[in-house]
């Protein structure tokens, strides 16, 4: 697996994205933004990536966007043991070590899509 945020990291996240099932039909929207930042990040890295979501598929990149409609705050420790899968999505919300910004709702439908996705995602 490849180091956390790194070209390879993308690469093989976006390849994984791109060979996903479909997104759910049920989108409100033609594309949903959804930024994770990382207020703690190395200096030599992203303190951020922009989630691309529309119905014809998904894509990550490195950076903010400022027309996002959910952010999500998390430290970059534990959202690096998320994609490994050392911590669950879950047990994380509920101890407060992720925060969201903006409309929720936006995301809500692609959560059990993504954790499809991604295999190592809980």
């Amino acid at each position: 697996m490849a180091d956390f945020l790194s070209n390879e990291w993308f690469r093989e996240l976006n390849d994984t994205l791109a060979n996903a099932e479909p997104i759910p039909a049920d989108l409100d929207q033609p594309t949903v933004l959804v930024v994770i930042e990382f207020a703690d990040a190395p200096s030599n890295g992203p303190h951020a990536i922009t989630f691309s979501i529309s119905p014809e598929g998904a894509r990550v990149d490195s950076g903010d966007h400022l027309a996002a409609d959910a952010i999500v705050e998390i430290s970059f420790a534990d959202a690096s043991a998320l994609t490994s899968g050392d911590i669950d999505s879950a047990s994380a919300l509920r101890e407060g070590r992720i925060k969201v910004r903006g409309d929720i709702n936006a995301i809500v439908p692609l959560l059990t899509w993504l954790q499809r996705a991604h295999p190592n995602a809980n």
